[in-house]
């Protein structure tokens, strides 16, 4: 099993394991061999916290046994999760948007992945910014457009709500987003972290 799906899983099984883990970390043997390299897959793309050398020694001296390997989900794999299991939300109503901010411009399949993103925030690790939800519902249709006046910070968060739902299967917005308006999120390979880019 390879790529997203096999990631995916991973996440799902993670979370599963997390439930009841005395100490908040999944540990080795506690998974099989497959399920433990699709969490590995995810943790290359910053989803999964794999356990440290201080970590693992700890979790040892609580376990009274040698532990090698321990993981859990980090904020953005949680994240993914929720976005991936929620399901569609009403269409953003047709009113005049806020001025004084940066015009972004959005296709009705992303405008319905931003409105996820925001029906959702309550239950995020990393919520939408303040006022975001507020724009979605007052974007107005200009032809097959929906436009929206936001600060960098709610355009941060569009990128994030792009970024969670490229991880659940569908990276064509924010792929645009990031030529379009030069933000994304992405993971970096060499902390196996998430990071906030602008390209140049």
């Amino acid at each position: 099993m390879r790529g997203r799906k096999s990631w995916l899983e991973g996440l799902r099984v993670l979370r599963d394991l997390e439930k009841d883990a005395e100490w908040g970390w999944v540990l080795t043997g506690e998974l099989s061999l497959r399920q433990q390299r699709a969490v590995e897959e995810a943790a290359g793309q910053g989803l999964v916290e794999l356990a440290d050398r201080e970590m693992r020694a700890e979790l040892s001296a609580y376990e009274d046994r040698a532990i090698r390997w321990a993981a859990r989900l980090s904020p953005q794999g949680h994240d993914v999760l929720a976005y991936t299991r929620a399901g569609a939300v009403p269409a953003a109503q047709n009113q005049d948007p806020a001025h004084g901010e940066r015009l972004i411009e959005l296709y009705r399949a992303e405008l319905e992945a931003l409105s996820l993103y925001v029906h959702i925030a309550d239950q995020l690790r990393r919520p939408a910014a303040d006022g975001l939800a507020e724009r979605v519902r007052t974007a107005r249709q200009l032809g097959n457009r929906w436009l929206l006046r936001l600060n960098e910070e709610q355009i941060e968060s569009v990128a994030y709500a792009f970024y969670l739902r490229s991880m659940g299967g569908c990276a064509t917005e924010a792929n645009r987003f990031a030529r379009e308006y030069g933000v994304a999120f992405h993971a970096d390979r060499a902390t196996s972290a998430v990071r906030l880019t602008r390209p140049e």
